[in-house]
C-alpha cells in the first residue's frame, strides 16, 4: 500500500478536535484563521525561449502566512461550527454529584 502523505480535514472536523481538546461542553464553535500579510519581489521562471543574457523577470508578490488557527464561539450554527453539547457531552460524573449513602446518613 502506498504511503499516505496528506490527510485533509473539513472545517467542522477540525473544530470538533479542538472543542474536545479544550474540554468545551456547550455552545456552537467553529474555526477561525488569523492571517498576516507581507510582500516581496519574486523572480519568475524564464520563458523557454529566453536567452541567457535576458534580464530576469521579477514581480511583486503577496505573502499571506497563517499566524493563528483556532476556534471561536458562534451564536448560531453554520458550515464551520459544531455543537459542543452533541460532540463533547459533559461526562455523567461531572454533571452533578449525588451524595447517596454518604457518611452520617
Amino acid at each position: 500500500m502506498a504511503e499516505t502523505k496528506v490527510i485533509g480535514f473539513a472545517m467542522p472536523e477540525i473544530a470538533e478536535i479542538l472543542v474536545k481538546k479544550q474540554d468545551i461542553h456547550e455552545g456552537y464553535w467553529g474555526i477561525f484563521v488569523k492571517f498576516g500579510i507581507g510582500a516581496a519581489n519574486v523572480p519568475q521562471k524564464a520563458s523557454a525561449d529566453a536567452t541567457p543574457s535576458e534580464i530576469p523577470s521579477i514581480l511583486p508578490a503577496a505573502i499571506v502566512p497563517i499566524l493563528e488557527l483556532g476556534i471561536q464561539r458562534f451564536d448560531s450554527p453554520n458550515s464551520l461550527t459544531v455543537d459542543a453539547a452533541k460532540i463533547n457531552p459533559i461526562p455523567k460524573k461531572k454533571r452533578g454529584s449525588s451524595k447517596k449513602g454518604g457518611r452520617g446518613s
